[in-house]
């Protein structure tokens, strides 16, 4: 989401270069992420050829309005959808998305015609595997369902916005990815940057924003803990943070969203990071998890 509007394009290549040599090989994007642009960047970098388009699993989004405002200019709509495909197809530089994902739930449009525009695009080529991203676990079970009754694969994914302060759909939204076997990628897995430690001392990104500086301050107990507990383990919070996600085998995989080279090379550390149950059961105290449902609100 960063490149383009916050990563200049020669940082963004040799970012995605050392991606690539790592062994990281999923690229998340969106129609709608800097107008294009970053969609723009990952086409041009996927020109430049040495393999990269074959070796890299390509998602995208489909939601965003970036043509105009007219009716069929977002949402999902078949004919969006359509020509959303397409645009995205040519600014990438390739001729098919590995998994196309809605970018949030469209309450106007009927399962079955999201359906039948997403089955074509799988027939012709487009797209390999559809996925989801901000729906609630009733939204799932409607898209599967609807996609059952047309023998068609359904979602594979869901993105989602968790976090270990933010764990709200281990609610529900968890239980009925896992029912239906389809795995997570959690988005904004340091909270914005409240989980990378030292706000207070952020001067740039998002880190510095003065409404993450506020939350920071409203939750200082809880990141006094947190911030405690990484020191005693000698890992930095950022590292610690993703690290929870990884050892959770509901997670396929965290989405980073790193600005530089140095941020990309620090998260190769949590690859590392091996949490004992110990360790995990004091996180949940301090960022305690909603509970399961129906239980956690019927009694």
């Amino acid at each position: 989401m960063n490149f383009g509007s916050q990563t200049g394009e020669s940082d963004s290549f040799a970012i995605m270069d050392r991606a690539l040599d790592a062994g990281i090989n999923f690229f998340d994007s969106a129609n709608g992420y800097g107008g294009g642009e970053t969609e723009q960047i990952l086409g041009r970098w996927f020109a430049q050829g040495g393999d990269r388009r074959e070796k890299v699993v390509l998602a995208t989004k489909v939601y965003g309005d970036v043509a105009g405002d007219w009716p069929n200019d977002s949402k999902l709509s078949a004919r969006h959808i359509r020509d959303a495909c397409d645009a995205s197809l040519r600014r990438l530089r390739t001729d098919h998305i590995d998994l196309y994902q809605m970018h949030h739930v469209d309450r106007n449009t009927p399962w079955e015609e999201i359906w039948q525009a997403m089955d074509h695009l799988v027939a012709q080529g487009k797209v390999i595997y559809v996925g989801s991203s901000n729906f609630a676990a009733w939204n799932i079970v409607a898209a599967n369902e609807a996609a059952r009754q047309r023998n068609t694969f359904g979602l594979v994914s869901e993105q989602s916005l968790y976090n270990l302060k933010t764990r709200a759909i281990e609610l529900e939204v968890v239980p009925a990815c896992e029912a239906y076997g389809v795995g997570i990628l959690p988005w904004s897995p340091l909270g914005g940057g409240l989980l990378a430690g030292s706000i207070a001392e952020a001067t740039e990104g998002r880190r510095a924003d003065e409404g993450m500086k506020a939350a920071a301050d409203w939750l200082r107990d809880t990141i006094g803990a947190w911030e405690k507990l990484c020191s005693e383990l000698g890992e930095r919070p950022a590292d610690v943070a993703l690290a929870w996600l990884l050892a959770n085998p509901i997670v396929t995989a965290p989405i980073i969203g790193p600005r530089t080279m140095a941020q990309f090379e620090d998260g190769l550390r949590s690859l590392d990071v091996d949490l004992e149950s110990e360790v995990l059961r004091q996180l949940d105290q301090i960022f305690p998890g909603p509970g399961s449902a129906p239980e956690a609100y019927a009694w």
